[in-house]
């Protein structure tokens, strides 16, 4: 690919069968037990914009060496460890269409899968013998889960605000795309204001896509291919939940909290609450909270050389916000 063809889509395209290949190689070291496992929810697609992020950061700041790949595919072992970790709590049946991995193998061993998998990361970034690289790794899972944790403590509750939100998806979701471009950065030896540029940029960009996430929840699903309403559903007081009981009165608000607390929603209930959330533009004011932090990601790029590799990043924040999937 010429420099002047590069973009996020054609990166992806172009990386994903290579980025594929180092993640096949990675469940091949899992233990045998929880192999199979591990390659049901590790290979089971997407976009990989994660490992993708690590490529680009060091691709950026001029590295791009062969094992670059195996690296690659450390963050991704996070992510997806958590998403099967995620589904058990949540008590998830299916993820993106698919049977979920608890489901099709049972729950202890998927449990297990998903701690082999974070074992392994932690054991393939000591490979490359660079204390801050196992360092970032080792703080991004330590965030990971005390976002979950956090997530769980308010499972139920209407008593957070936006503050205390955007504190939990900052460990949950935002720490790990943190972790991605930093990755990359220190193992392109840059120095620390590049690497604390990057840091922050997916930093910014992970809680914008969480926030995204969120308002997506209750599309419709026919569009998203996934439930609609499954925070209302688990107890999540995300911000277009927060939105629609602003707007609900003390008697009907302690019958939302009631229902909300105990997970008792009707299907129909679920419906009818997402397409208000909709009509009244609720899942679009969520957005905009998200363009706050995205603009952020960008101020970021302002501290970064001027290369092909920033111009892919610039791309990515009208893909997290353009999300529909």
């Amino acid at each position: 690919m010429r420099e002047q063809d590069l973009s996020l889509n054609r990166l992806f395209e172009e990386e994903r069968p290579r980025i594929q290949r180092a993640l096949e190689e990675a469940v091949g070291l899992l233990p045998a037990p929880v192999r199979e496992i591990g390659a049901y929810v590790l290979l089971a697609g997407g976009k990989r914009l994660r490992p993708l992020m690590t490529l680009v950061s060091a691709r950026l700041l001029g590295c791009n060496a062969p094992d670059l790949y195996r690296l690659c595919a450390v963050p991704e072992m996070i992510h997806a460890a958590s998403l099967l970790h995620d589904d058990i709590l949540d008590e998830a049946d299916t993820r993106r269409g698919r049977v979920s991995a608890h489901t099709r193998f049972g729950l202890r061993p998927a449990l297990l899968a998903g701690d082999a998998m974070l074992a392994l990361a932690d054991c393939e970034v000591t490979v490359f013998e660079r204390a801050d690289m196992v360092e970032c790794v080792s703080d991004a899972m330590m965030r990971t889960v005390a976002g979950e944790a956090h997530e769980i403590a308010l499972q139920g509750s209407l008593s957070h605000g936006e503050e205390e939100y955007i504190d939990m998806v900052t460990g949950k979701t935002g720490w790990l795309l943190r972790a991605s471009c930093r990755l990359g950065a220190l193992y392109a030896g840059a120095e620390a204001r590049l690497v604390s540029a990057l840091s922050d940029f997916g930093l910014y960009a992970g809680i914008a896509f969480q926030i995204v996430d969120d308002a997506l929840d209750f599309a419709d699903a026919s569009v998203t291919g996934k439930p609609c309403g499954g925070d209302l559903r688990e107890g999540k007081f995300t911000p277009p939940l927060m939105h629609y009981v602003g707007g609900l009165n003390e008697r009907e608000r302690a019958a939302f909290g009631e229902k909300f607390a105990t997970g008792s929603f009707s299907e129909e209930e679920v419906a009818r609450i997402a397409a208000i959330i909709r009509e009244r533009g609720y899942d679009r004011a969520t957005r905009s909270l998200a363009d706050g932090y995205l603009r952020r990601a960008e101020t970021c790029l302002a501290m970064l050389p001027e290369t092909p590799e920033r111009n892919v990043l610039r791309e990515v924040i009208p893909f997290i916000r353009n999300r529909e999937k």
